[in-house]
């Protein structure tokens, strides 16, 4: 311990962001400092150690020799630290904090959170809706729903369910869908971000027919599902985004093939903690209403994208 009296921790963590972000300006947003601060605080870090951990070039801060084995280090004694701050912030098993997508939170779990809180009075949820990639190591949430491959670098990552795609509407337009010609002479609603597109699920569900035309392209899937829910065209959807419509009969499935994504839908926990019982709880809860939601008009056949 007597070594570290010999440097400022705001130097050992000047001299970690550099060295694992690449950059004096990273560091610095990272931080919450200006670029000159941190370049001071590394200066200073390194002349308390007595030798250099960064070679300065034209291109920047290079780690030196010795440097990379001493940032290596110093990187995995900040992550326990973090994680050991982390544990402290999770002892109140009153709390479950969960950071979660905001289509998933608002078109999905804020339909059903009453009846988590039903079963489990004694658990109160914090729900942090964001597309930022929390890093769990370094925060107070106890889990993580992501989308996508489940191979995020630092986490435990838990299968959850695929995330499928399946035609939507409202009832008006569904009573004119007969048949795969009838769904191309419908207008689309058409999610401008999102890659899976209406040529995809026809090739995967055997339709050879033409792909419906879009009417309007919006950059939010919750604005998509509005425009369908108002009866402006055909949408391509996944559950999260649908199953409650479906299931008070505003929205319908006119075709009962989902076609997979090869995304899929993640717990995420930060590695090496054991699970306090709200967060098994709760997954278990989750599983359960996932289940239910077989009944909500979309259950089928799942068929891979080609």
């Amino acid at each position: 311990m007597k070594n570290l009296n010999r440097v400022h921790l705001n130097g050992l963590r000047a001299l970690e962001a550099v060295g694992r972000l690449g950059s004096l300006q990273a560091a610095a947003d990272e931080l919450g400092v200006t670029v000159g601060a941190v370049s001071q605080q590394v200066i200073k870090a390194e002349e308390q150690l007595g030798r250099a951990i960064f070679e300065r070039t034209a291109r920047g801060l290079r780690e030196t020799a010795s440097g990379t084995p001493f940032l290596a280090r110093l990187s995995a004694a900040f992550r326990q630290l973090s994680e050991a701050v982390a544990t402290t912030q999770r002892r109140d098993d009153a709390i479950l904090t969960i950071s979660v997508a905001p289509i998933f939170a608002s078109r999905w779990l804020i339909h059903r959170i009453d009846r988590f809180a039903a079963a489990h009075p004694d658990i109160s949820l914090r729900i942090e809706a964001t597309t930022t990639l929390v890093d769990l190591a370094r925060s107070d949430v106890d889990l993580g729903i992501r989308v996508g491959p489940g191979t995020w670098p630092d986490v435990t990552a838990e299968f959850l369910m695929p995330q499928v795609m399946f035609p939507v509407c409202a009832p008006a337009l569904a009573d004119g869908i007969r048949t795969p010609q009838d769904l191309s002479a419908q207008p689309a609603v058409v999610d401008g971000n999102d890659a899976f597109t209406w040529q995809r699920w026809l090739k995967a569900a055997g339709f050879d027919v033409p792909a419906p035309k879009a009417r309007h392209i919006f950059s939010d899937a919750s604005l998509c599902l509005d425009a369908a829910l108002a009866g402006q065209g055909v949408l391509l959807a996944w559950p999260v985004l649908a199953s409650w419509a479906l299931k008070e009969g505003r929205l319908v499935a006119p075709f009962p093939i989902r076609v997979d994504t090869g995304m899929g839908y993640y717990f995420v926990t930060a590695p090496g903690l054991p699970e306090p019982r709200k967060v098994s709880l709760f997954k278990r809860w989750l599983r359960n209403a996932i289940a239910e939601d077989g009944e909500d008009g979309f259950a089928g056949a799942i068929i891979p994208a080609r």
